[in-house]
């Protein structure tokens, strides 16, 4: 069987050799399968650069475009290479905060068709400014505009392509920290994709942006436009809104600068108009939920532990809407815990307690929501802490790992990309790319895929280590 092959990771009391690794599982509900994709170059050795899947080719699946500091690669889904640019793409060379967006894990690239032609596009920036504009299939380029940047920046530094005037995703939203002191992407510009070369749509250098990554866009009020997150949301017209946080009068939101680990966006409250957003605060120990229509949903203070990172699913169905686990920020033994839609702590462990033996006690970093077996309950994935490690499937409500892969993960990424809605584990492991599915018949084959969802599309598209 060739390196683009399948393999069978049987999981359970079974253990199989697997390219020199040992494929264990803890309770796994059955088998696991393995594709491996060669890639020209290693992704995610050095946290900087990643992944994300997209159709490039236009026949309906999802394939792949890899980053690393001077690459950018793409691959069909069946793994072969469509094209691999050795170019200065703009990706993280270190943290955030010492050298500038977008990022720990940051792919650094956006696919869309931006020219309206029915083709998908690929764009990135360079570390000069430069926007680049390739057609995906190809890697053709067809147009490389270079863009001031503001004043107080060294450069542009992070681009997501947006729809902030209902004409679909034909605007850009670039990004950029101050280039002195702490860094913090608190400037803006939004751009038609077609006229890069003339003036912005507006200009702003003040946004409350993330402490360690990128701004996120989602339509959040449905109204057909993206909104701008960050502690602060702005409008399409990039206006702020009417809501910030803290809830703290606007005066010293503008003097301040809030500590804000991790981002994320979800349908926390069905219930309730609009998507809400998940904001949780260093220092302060805050974990906020917002709701853009109709403002704060819950607030609540975690006296105990900062909450670093999150995950926020359907992982308790006893519970109303979606809960929100949290991850201690402590460098080993962590202790999470996991609020229900109301902003109720419901579940509290030791992850010493629930991990299996031989993983790291530094515990899990990239956790992400997963759709896995098809039912309505959400698991989470995660990879093992500060190592290129293994890989686990957990129940969030009560840490049981459901699934241990063996792996030297560099990087890991969570999207639907076999077609059947349900969602695969990716993992950039040096020089190749590991594809992990579940085979098991799906129970609810007839869900609408996930991709049909504006803020999945636009969340699989713009991530980082911080908010996957």
């Amino acid at each position: 069987m060739n390196d683009c092959g399948l393999r069978m990771v049987w999981a359970i009391g079974v253990c199989v050799t697997l390219f020199g690794l040992q494929a264990v599982a803890a309770d796994s509900p059955g088998p696991v399968k393995q594709r491996v994709i060669r890639l020209d170059f290693s992704a995610g050795g050095d946290i900087s650069g990643s992944l994300i899947t997209a159709d490039l080719d236009g026949d309906g699946r999802r394939d792949f475009v890899v980053t690393s500091p001077g690459h950018i690669g793409g691959y069909r889904h069946d793994g072969q290479r469509l094209w691999h640019l050795r170019e200065d793409v703009r990706v993280s060379a270190g943290s955030s905060e010492r050298a500038g967006l977008p990022g720990h894990h940051a792919p650094g690239v956006q696919v869309a068709d931006v020219d309206g032609d029915q083709k998908p596009e690929l764009l990135y920036l360079d570390q000069s400014s430069t926007v680049h504009i390739r057609d995906a299939e190809t890697g053709r380029e067809k147009q490389a505009i270079r863009v001031p940047h503001p004043k107080g920046s060294e450069r542009w530094e992070h681009l997501v392509v947006v729809n902030l005037r209902g004409k679909g995703d034909v605007d850009l939203l670039l990004q950029a920290t101050n280039a002195k002191g702490y860094r913090v992407g608190h400037y803006v510009s939004a751009y038609a994709i077609d006229k890069l070369d003339g003036p912005p749509l507006w200009e702003k250098t003040g946004f409350g942006a993330l402490a360690h990554g990128p701004l996120r866009a989602a339509d959040l009020d449905g109204d057909g436009r993206d909104e701008i997150c960050g502690y602060t949301i702005l409008g399409p017209d990039g206006k702020p809104t009417s809501w910030h946080y803290p809830p703290i009068s606007r005066e010293f939101v503008n003097g301040a600068s809030f500590h804000i680990d991790c981002l994320e966006i979800a349908d926390i409250r069905p219930d309730i108009r609009g998507l809400e957003v998940v904001l949780l605060e260093e220092g302060r120990n805050y974990v906020g939920v917002v709701n853009f229509d109709q403002g704060m949903v819950w607030w609540e203070t975690n006296h105990r532990d900062e909450p670093q990172n999150g995950a926020v699913g359907e992982f308790d169905l006893e519970h109303p809407g979606l809960e929100t686990w949290c991850r201690s920020r402590y460098n080993k033994h962590q202790k999470p815990w996991v609020f229900d839609a109301q902003g109720k702590i419901i579940s509290q462990y030791k992850m010493d307690d629930v991990a299996p033996e031989g993983w790291s006690d530094s515990g899990v970093e990239v956790i992400v929501p997963i759709h896995w077996t098809g039912e309505k309950t959400q698991l989470a994935a995660a990879k093992e802490r500060h190592t290129s490690g293994d890989v686990c499937l957990f129940e969030p409500i009560t840490g049981r790992f459901v699934l241990h892969i063996p792996e030297k993960a560099d990087c890991l990424y969570v999207a639907d990309v076999s077609g059947d809605w349900r969602e695969e584990i990716l993992v950039a492991s040096g020089n190749e790319l590991h594809v992990y599915e579940n085979p098991a018949p799906n129970p609810r084959p007839n869900q609408a895929r996930l991709w049909d969802q504006q803020h999945y599309r636009r969340s699989k598209m713009s991530w980082n280590y911080y908010s996957p």
